[in-house]
């Protein structure tokens, strides 16, 4: 089940239609679909609450190949300036110096470097994040969700996915003490994958 428990999974099935398998290979060259990915993140606030976001910018591409995992590839390129947490003045912070500095860093990169395969339905990406010239390896397990003909007779593939890092590794360190003890923002910050991806070749 890799990093979805069991209960969490007969969750998402009770909520949601089973997911369908169009093809038993599906091996290609794939182009996310903006509309239909998430590209997101999840920190703790004050340690009382999560705050969730995502960027509504990006772009990436993908080659499959489940014959041999290892020749399989995965490349992403994120604005910065398009993070998106439901709040004007916070996402305007997060493009300061003090997180993003977007001006001066407008692009967030993941390139990978690694792609193993667990099971039929887990798989490993192994990569370099780059925040602000910055280059840190981070391990994404991906569980595959799907695969479907739309109608418009694409193929599409669909993957989910988590990783935790600290976001101080990237030099976002900006933080503020509490007068209760602790600080305003977790350094750990969850990185989520929710992907649907369309066959071009």
């Amino acid at each position: 089940m890799g990093i979805f428990n069991r209960s969490k999974t007969e969750s998402t099935e009770a909520s949601f239609d089973a997911p369908t398998t169009a093809v038993d290979d599906i091996s290609g060259d794939y182009t996310l679909d903006v509309t239909h990915t998430r590209l997101g993140f999840s920190v703790r606030h004050a340690m009382v609450t999560t705050v969730r976001g995502s960027f509504k910018e990006f772009e990436g591409t993908a080659k499959v190949d489940t014959a041999n995992p290892a020749n399989s590839s995965v490349r992403i390129v994120i604005k910065a300036a398009s993070i998106d947490t439901n709040n004007a003045d916070r996402d305007g912070h997060l493009q300061t110096g003090d997180f993003f500095e977007a001006g001066a860093y407008p692009d967030i990169t993941f390139t990978s470097t690694k792609v193993e395969r667990q099971d039929a339905d887990t798989w490993l990406v192994t990569g370099d994040l780059t925040i602000k010239e910055v280059t840190k390896p981070v391990t994404v397990e991906f569980e595959q969700t799907g695969s479907a003909r739309d109608p418009f007779g694409n193929l599409r593939i669909g993957f989910e996915g988590a990783a935790t890092i600290n976001r101080k590794d990237w030099g976002l360190t900006y933080n503020a003490a509490l007068e209760t003890g602790g600080v305003l923002i977790s350094e750990k910050a969850k990185l989520e994958f929710d992907v649907s991806a369309i066959q071009t070749a």
